[in-house]
């Protein structure tokens, strides 16, 4: 089978970033600099939301399923610079080549990673091809959007019309699956501030299998699974989750019900 990774970044603001654009902040500590751009950000659009290039990565994780099993975890460790996760997730995709899938990748998560990943110098040959090399790239690869290689099933769900998307929390629930757990993304800077940069990893893990369970009941609906394909996707699913220690795991269990 072709691998499956499905994918989610959790991030920051890059305060350093922004003590470098803006010299009279230097002195100020991390959650003033932040404040300040954020204020800033509000006056401005109405929102506080940072641009994509002043985002910082602090997690990124991933599902991967393929013909070894079902997979489930954060890349790095909780000391790894923002670099070293990038290179390591594009190091996946070199690896193994393998079908992207995320939830509103294409609008946030990518664009991050690259202008990140842009910054931090990595190296990401597999990614940015786009059939010179590999003529199988030419017309199917992971850059374009309308393209499979990378499908961003809030997207495609959406029929690429932003103000049709929907939440990943609220469909997944809708689904029957256990949705957010205790975090979402608009605390994920309060926590980072608190130390509690483990949390946020797990929140990241329990995101990606909520999107790895949309994503095989959007394989069921297209045809690409059988109903007995599908109930065996998700009883793998249940069974690989209730083997893992952690305890975010056992409180997702709870929240998903079985059926």
């Amino acid at each position: 089978m072709t691998p499956v990774l499905v994918f989610d970044i959790e991030t920051v603001p890059d305060v350093a970033g922004l003590r470098r654009l803006r010299a009279e902040w230097s002195g100020l500590a991390d959650a003033e600099v932040a404040e300040r751009a954020f204020a800033e950000r509000r006056e401005k659009t109405g929102s506080d939301f940072l641009p994509l290039h002043l985002h910082r990565v602090v997690a990124i994780s991933c599902v991967l399923r393929s013909d070894a099993g079902f997979r489930v975890g954060s890349i790095g460790s909780l000391t790894d610079t923002e670099g070293s996760l990038i290179q390591a997730f594009f190091g996946t995709i070199e690896r193994y080549t393998p079908q992207l899938v995320s939830w509103n990748g294409g609008g946030f998560d990518l664009p991050v990673l690259h202008y990140r990943g842009l910054l931090a110098g990595v190296s990401a040959a597999r990614y940015w091809e786009l059939g010179d090399d590999d003529r199988e790239f030419r017309y199917n690869n992971y850059i374009g959007r309308y393209h499979t290689r990378h499908m961003d099933l809030m997207d495609l769900l959406a029929m690429y019309q932003p103000r049709a998307s929907a939440p990943l929390d609220d469909l997944s629930k809708l689904a029957g699956f256990a949705g957010k757990l205790g975090m979402d993304g608009a605390r994920v800077w309060d926590a980072y501030l608190a130390g509690q940069l483990g949390q946020i990893r797990d929140y990241c893990e329990t995101d990606v299998v909520n999107t790895y369970l949309l994503f095989n009941r959007f394989q069921k609906m297209r045809g690409v699974l059988t109903s007995e394909q599908h109930r065996a996707e998700e009883a793998l699913v249940r069974e690989t989750l209730a083997h893992l220690p952690a305890p975010h795991w056992k409180a997702y269990l709870a929240a998903w019900p079985a059926a």
